[in-house]
């Protein structure tokens, strides 16, 4: 019985510890992913006049936040739905986009809602406006 029980334990431990390592290693990109990727997006920012364009779906609850965000902020935006064909979808391909909110602010593309960084950006291009 004590071996069973023995056994029992090391293989609760190994799961542990397998699972442990799965966990850490799906967290190690967003270690290394920058909060913004620097550029010349003057072209969609003036093709959408805007200061700030959102690239985004209906159904995104993040984009949800960054509207609110700027709802809140008084911050006017463009904000484009990828989630229909069009031209929307193909400069979100063009941007690279990988995921959704996807922000112009200045000269920053910002993938996902992050109020700090949103805010350091907008700072960065002059201040909420």
């Amino acid at each position: 019985m004590i071996k069973h029980l023995k056994t029992l334990g090391m293989y609760a431990l190994i799961l542990a510890a397998g699972l442990a390592v799965g966990v850490a290693v799906a967290k190690v990109p967003a270690l290394f992913k920058k909060d913004f990727v620097q550029g010349d997006y003057s072209a969609y920012l003036a093709q959408h006049k805007a200061r700030v364009v959102l690239y985004g779906t209906e159904t995104c609850p993040y984009c949800a936040k960054a509207r609110a965000y700027f709802k809140e902020q008084g911050i006017a935006y463009a904000d484009l739905d990828v989630g229909k064909p069009g031209q929307a979808r193909e400069e979100f391909k063009k941007l690279g986009g990988s995921g959704v909110p996807l922000l112009l602010i200045g000269e920053r593309r910002i993938e996902g809602f992050n109020a700090g960084v949103i805010t350091a950006a907008l700072k960065a291009n002059g201040g909420p406006r």
